[in-house]
């Protein structure tokens, strides 16, 4: 009990400077992910000579819905880890969430980047996003009624 009231008096001093350290982590993290699927888009789009759209061009589908997928998913699972943080839960807790995000979303990426079919990087990669999804979302809503 002592060591979560530590805990909860470091957090809130945090948040009370404005930081949240673990969130911020993976806040950068997911970012340069997010800028490597944009550049691959670019890459693709040079290598296909297509300007907007898909083409119908297999390398461009996956370059695109690796980056869209992850530009869908990203910022609400990264607002829900923040909230999380914000909550004073425990930080381990909070570093699994993000650490789970990321991950999915490596795995997600190269999955999709093997092919736009069905494979083991998809499934995986979108389960433990889901995941975090619904293990943040419950947590919000214990820390929200409490």
């Amino acid at each position: 009990m002592e060591e979560a009231a530590t805990q909860m008096m470091q957090t809130m001093t945090q948040l009370h400077n404005g930081i949240i350290p673990v969130t911020t982590l993976y806040i950068g993290l997911n970012a340069l992910i997010m800028l490597a699927l944009a550049i691959l888009v670019i890459k693709a789009r040079v290598q296909t000579k297509t300007e907007i759209g898909d083409g119908g061009n297999p390398e461009m589908i996956k370059a695109l819905r690796a980056h869209g997928n992850n530009v869908e998913f990203v910022p609400v699972s990264l607002l829900v880890i923040a909230a999380v943080e914000m909550a004073a839960a425990p930080i381990w807790f909070v570093h699994v969430l993000g650490a789970s995000l990321t991950l999915a979303r490596v795995v997600h990426a190269l999955g999709l980047h093997q092919t736009t079919g069905p494979s083991a990087g998809r499934l995986i990669g979108t389960i433990t996003n889901n995941t975090v999804l619904l293990a943040g979302g419950i947590a919000c809503i214990y820390y929200g009624l409490n």
